[in-house]
């Protein structure tokens, strides 16, 4: 059985004075269940302040109350969107032609990726950008100016320049966001659901997932807030995070060690086939602290609408973002894109394709997570 997260500060024996009291961050299991972590406690008055400084937060004023269009009472829930797939799908639009500038800028006329070539290295290698290079070059050949000892050099240098030609592609008109976003936006605003955009934990970067959310205009941003890595840090959850080096609750905590054991055990399998190849596998073990960044994220978007995360629905387009919403018991959906037109999310509410129609709209999002009073 399953136990939703429910983190909060509770009064820890309480006085007649208010700073003498502590506060303990735990878990809201119920008193026949053990965290099985220890109480941290420290002084009201830092939970105090953290408080006020988020309550008073100059970007909660983007979303005062106000009575919904369809007559709905304001702030039930809140959406949360994330930027690759979701409003653009760079994997598909612009990551291979930011490759192909990256070439043509290194001098490698003989490499040009076609849509075709593209979709093949990205299938094969699981989408590792890395991974693509070396099975391309390994295929046609390496430029003879370089030596062996400095192909990962080479490979780090054109992945920084495909990087760098991805942001300034995603700022040109040529490439726009999906179909219904806009409208999307303007159908949240006219019922008083707040949206906001998760740029922190972007693939792509932040700077680049701000650029993206650029091109909704500056009417519809003001109607919208950005969750950006500075945000995360002055939210309650950053702060006390930081203050107190501890995870907030035991769900994360397990969702750490578990992400940690699969990893471990991964790397264990692969190096059994290996052995078998004589090869050298090298698993990617950094999906933990991913993971953390992107709850917190998430965590930091709920205190911003003033909304627990049951009520704060996430948009997806990652693995990841999934994941972490239901780690922290955040309602979701998924809105596929290139790079999860294969995938599952047994966790979602709904997977769907676009905006509008009988895709993703406000009331059918409505409908997922109150099911009983619409």
């Amino acid at each position: 059985m399953s136990i939703a997260p429910c983190p909060i500060l509770r009064v820890a024996g309480a006085t007649s004075k208010p700073y003498d009291r502590t506060y303990s961050y735990s878990n809201c299991l119920g008193d026949n269940h053990s965290t099985g972590f220890p109480k941290i406690r420290y002084p009201c008055s830092f939970a105090w302040k953290l408080k006020k400084s988020l309550l008073h937060n100059q970007f909660v004023s983007f979303f005062s109350p106000v009575e919904g269009a369809a007559g709905y009472p304001s702030r039930d829930f809140a959406v949360l969107l994330e930027v690759e797939g979701v409003l653009l799908d760079v994997h598909r639009l612009v990551n291979r032609q930011a490759f192909n500038i990256a070439f043509k800028k290194l001098g490698l006329d003989c490499a040009n990726w076609s849509e075709t070539v593209y979709t093949d290295l990205v299938r094969k290698s699981a989408g590792d950008e890395e991974r693509m290079l070396i099975l391309y070059f390994n295929r046609i050949g390496w430029p003879t100016s370089i030596p062996t000892n400095e192909k990962e050099a080479f490979m780090k240098n054109v992945l920084r320049m495909k990087k760098d030609a991805v942001g300034d592609l995603v700022r040109t008109e040529a490439f726009a966001l999906r179909p219904g976003v806009q409208e999307f936006i303007d159908e949240a605003h006219s019922e008083g659901v707040p949206v906001l955009f998760l740029t922190a934990y972007d693939p792509r970067g932040e700077t680049v997932a701000s650029s993206i959310v650029q091109k909704l205009g500056t009417d519809r941003l003001s109607k919208t807030k950005l969750i950006g890595n500075s945000d995360v840090k002055q939210s309650f959850y950053g702060q006390l995070v930081s203050r107190i080096g501890f995870s907030s609750s035991l769900d994360e905590q397990l969702a750490k060690e578990v992400t940690k054991a699969a990893s471990a055990e991964r790397q264990r399998i692969a190096e059994e086939v290996a052995s078998l190849l004589n090869l050298k596998v090298d698993l990617n073990t950094n999906s933990c602290e991913s993971l953390k960044n992107v709850i917190a994220a998430q965590r930091a978007a709920a205190e911003y609408a003033q909304l627990p995360v049951t009520n704060c629905i996430l948009v997806a387009g990652s693995q990841t973002g999934v994941f972490a919403a239901e780690c922290i018991g955040m309602p979701c959906v998924v809105l596929r894109s290139s790079s999860t037109l294969r995938a599952e999310f047994p966790s979602a509410l709904a997977v769907m394709d676009g905006y509008g129609g009988a895709d993703l709209t406000i009331s059918r999002l409505r409908k997922k997570l109150f099911p009983g009073n619409v």
